[in-house]
Order: structure tokens, then C-alpha cells, then sequence
């Protein structure tokens, strides 16, 4: 009998490997192992500032050091190498990437293919023609405002080396700007409580032109796509374009393609389609 993979699941941005409990509560239940990596500065690596707490200091947190200051995209991708080159040793691996977690095991699959056996891009970022940031100023991110964010900002991010935002605001806008943007077919306790396990800090490093995936490397990896219909945040416009263009860059190893209902949070909050398709993964 083959052995069964290893999941390795990383977060996205202002996430932590606590999101994905639910998740892998019912891969557990299907008979799947898992673990989730904390990036450099996430998790119990975080800065919560005393001022974050309730009632907030915003001039204070506005300066506050945080921990992930300095914290590249390479660092997040030597963490991952770890972390798999620990999971090898009990059989297969397939890194699962989330939101900016795809910018991640890109890098990990450029740097070490021979460490994977699959990559899935869940709602990912998956830079083939473009570094990630380019593809805001793309057609198909006409939809999202780079700067709905602007006033849960705090701080300089050139001063502070990296980015705050407060998620523990109470103002209406802010939240329903959240919630539009991750979760708006959550409910507001579902969304809430998402909300409370995101960290303030991310870093600034997304990648760069170095940084997109190398068809030499990242190439060879068997890859995966699940598509989330109705997310605002990275948007099926712009997920299908990076389907095409990794399919373009090898076209003898293109995306096996699914679509799941829901935006880009609720697969997190309400896991089984998703743990079907990775159990499916593991089967196949």
C-alpha cells in the first residue's frame, strides 16, 4: 500500500497556522495527516502590542516594534523547506498554499522540488509573468481597491519595516470593508471570530521578479488549483490568469483545476468540500 501524504499547509497574510484548525480536524477525520507552519513572525512568533488590547493606544502601537521587521520572503520559504524536509521522512508531501502563502511554496518549489510531491494553490498567488504586486495594477484586479485598507493602517510602514493593521477596530466602515473583502458570506460571529486570529504585523517582502516560478524547478512539481468562485480579494479573474500562464510556461505539466463555492475565508470556517478535494489528492 502507498503511503499517505503529509499535508504542509501555509497561511497568507495577517494569518497564522491556527486557521487552518478546522481544516485539519476533518483531514484528521479522513484519515489524512497535516501540519500547519507558523511563517517567521506569525503565530506564537507574532508581536500583540499592549496598546493593541482594548481600550487601544494608537499612538503607541502606531511605533511599536513588531517581530517580523525584516522577515523576507526567503525566510518564509527556509521555514517551509524545514518543515518538509522534516515530513519527507514518513512518506509523500503536498504543500498547500493559501492568499499570499502562494507566493511561499512558489519560492519553495523554485528552491527545492525534490522536497514536493504536489503543490495546491488554494486561492493563491501564483506569480508566473508578473511578481505579485504587479498584478493589482492588471485588469483583472480592477475590482479590488488597494487602498480599502488605508484607514485600519497604523503606523509608517517604511518607519515600522513592515505592515499594522488594526483588526480589533469597532468602526462599522473598517469591518464591513473586512468583511466584503475575506468573508462576506460568513456570518458576522464567523467573520468576527476569524477576524480575532488574525495578527496585526505582515511583512513587507512579497517577492520579486526573482521570485516567480521557474519552470525548471517549480515545473516539475505536479500542481494543483482550487478556485474560490466568489472571492473579492484575489479575484477568479486573476487566479484563472495564473492558471493560464503557468500552463503557458509548461504545458506539459499544467494545473489540475477545481472550483469551490464560497469566498476567501469560508473554505477555512467551513472545511469539508475543501478536505474532499485534498483527500482526493491523497487518492488519486
Amino acid at each position: 500500500m502507498p503511503l499517505s501524504p503529509t499535508f504542509v499547509l501555509v497561511h497568507g497574510a495577517f494569518a497564522n497556522s491556527f486557521s487552518f484548525a478546522p481544516l485539519q480536524a476533518e483531514l484528521g477525520l479522513l484519515g489524512h495527516r497535516s501540519v500547519a507552519v507558523d511563517l517567521p513572525g506569525h503565530g506564537f512568533e507574532a508581536t500583540f502590542p499592549a496598546s493593541y488590547q482594548a481600550p487601544q493606544d494608537f499612538a503607541a502601537l502606531a511605533a511599536e516594534p513588531g517581530a517580523i521587521k525584516g522577515v523576507t520572503l526567503a525566510d518564509n520559504a527556509a521555514r517551509v523547506i524545514e518543515a518538509l524536509e522534516r515530513a519527507r521522512r514518513n512518506g509523500p508531501t503536498v504543500l498547500v498554499g493559501h492568499s499570499r502563502g502562494g507566493a511561499t511554496i512558489t519560492a519553495v518549489a523554485n528552491a527545492r522540488p525534490d522536497l514536493i510531491d504536489r503543490l495546491v494553490y488554494v486561492s493563491a498567488w501564483c506569480p508566473v509573468d508578473l511578481p505579485v504586486g504587479d498584478y493589482y495594477a492588471e485588469p483583472e484586479m480592477a475590482s479590488v481597491d488597494p487602498m480599502a485598507f488605508a484607514p485600519s493602517l497604523l503606523g509608517n510602514p517604511a518607519e515600522l519595516g513592515l505592515l499594522r493593521t488594526n483588526f480589533r477596530t469597532s468602526d462599522p466602515a473598517a469591518l464591513a470593508t473586512f468583511k466584503e473583502a475575506f468573508g462576506a458570506d460568513l456570518t458576522d460571529d464567523e467573520f468576527r471570530t476569524f477576524l480575532n486570529t488574525f495578527q496585526p504585523d505582515e511583512s513587507l517582502d512579497a517577492g520579486t521578479e526573482a521570485d516567480r516560478a521557474q519552470a525548471a524547478t517549480w515545473g516539475t512539481v505536479p500542481r494543483t488549483y482550487v478556485r474560490l468562485a466568489d472571492d473579492t480579494s484575489l479575484t477568479p479573474a486573476v487566479q484563472d490568469r495564473m492558471i493560464r500562464e503557468a500552463d503557458a510556461l509548461t504545458p506539459g505539466n499544467p494545473f489540475d483545476v477545481h472550483t469551490l463555492d464560497g469566498s476567501h475565508l469560508r473554505w477555512l470556517v467551513h472545511p469539508g468540500p475543501a478536505a474532499a478535494v485534498l483527500a482526493g489528492l491523497a487518492a488519486g
